[in-house]
């Protein structure tokens, strides 16, 4: 007698095509396009900008300077990497591809700090968005001989939440639950969280709760390891911010490019449209999670107007 058939749908590759047609429905073909960098004449224009740079600086030896993108999904950092990817300095490595990732995390050590060895560019930028929590170690564990950078890119929970539920549905809700339970504690989603962030989760109850208060949670949970990890005390890490880079995108652009030491050109925003802040009603969160919530966003942007930690030696210079 045959077993059971394996339904298809369940596996990895499944639940990224469902989500791919569920966002193709609900927010269009050109955002689908633009979210996955699917434009053919976009892409060989980038290539073809990087290959000449390669060409003209051929005597340069290999080995850049990582920069690690890091934070919670859907924070605007698909904004910030192709900002980024228009100056032929940066080679590029998204989420999405494959010589640095699988399945959205990154590769194990050795292949990170072989692609950063033998790069041509000056700067190789990661978003290795699922591995957030190991920020620290991937500044000082590589053994690179170039000091890496990180940048923490944060979005108003509201704006999180909403994007959240458009592309990945239930996820976080689904992901809560389980972490309430006290299962999933292999999940990427549950490293490094704290005792207190994992007792707070087991406080709700998630079957009553909606996708919105779970997204918002999980902004709270994840945002927090910026300070849990220790990464507001370091020199290396800058806080970037969704609402200042569409806000006044010229200013938050060069904040950036000073961190890192890269030149500032008009063209790494010429792809940002520009709009004001608190532009979008307030998410109906439960009060709890609200709370939590505004504090962590006051004292993210503290630490955006803060600046990164001053380089040890260098206080009062």
């Amino acid at each position: 007698m045959a077993g059971p058939q394996r339904d298809p749908w369940l596996g990895y590759t499944g639940r990224r095509l469902r989500r791919h047609l569920h966002w193709l429905r609900s927010q269009g073909l050109a955002r689908l396009v633009e979210e996955d960098e699917l434009n053919p004449v976009d892409r060989a224009t980038k290539a073809a900008a990087k290959w000449r740079w390669r060409l003209a600086h051929r005597a340069r030896p290999p080995g850049g300077t990582a920069v690690f993108l890091v934070g919670v999904q859907r924070s605007g950092t698909n904004m910030l990497v192709r900002g980024l990817e228009r100056s032929p300095e940066f080679a590029v490595y998204n989420e999405n591809h494959r010589a640095a990732f699988s399945r959205f995390q990154l590769r194990p050590d050795p292949v990170i700090r072989r692609l950063v060895e033998q790069s041509r560019h000056p700067y190789v930028l990661f978003k290795p968005l699922c591995d957030s929590h190991r920020t620290p170690e991937l500044l000082d564990g590589l053994g690179l001989q170039r000091s890496p950078r990180a940048l923490w890119a944060y979005r108003s929970v509201d704006g999180r939440a909403r994007s959240a539920v458009a592309k990945f549905g239930d996820v976080n809700l689904r992901v809560l639950r389980e972490l309430a339970s006290g299962g999933g504690r292999s999940r990427w989603e549950a490293q490094r969280l704290s005792p207190d962030s994992l007792q707070l989760i087991a406080g709700f109850d998630w079957e009553r709760m909606g996708p919105f208060d779970a997204a918002a949670m999980f902004w709270y949970i994840r945002n927090r390891l910026y300070f849990e990890l220790g990464l507001a005390r370091r020199p290396d890490v800058l806080v970037v911010s969704y609402e200042a880079m569409v806000a006044e995108p010229e200013a938050e652009m060069a904040r950036i490019c000073e961190f890192l030491g890269v030149a500032y050109d008009g063209r790494l925003i010429a792809h940002v449209k520009a709009r004001p802040r608190g532009q979008s009603e307030a998410l109906q969160l439960d009060p709890r999670i609200r709370d939590r919530c505004v504090e962590l966003a006051a004292r993210l942007e503290a630490a955006r107007h803060a600046g990164p930690a001053p380089v040890p030696g260098e206080v009062g210079r």
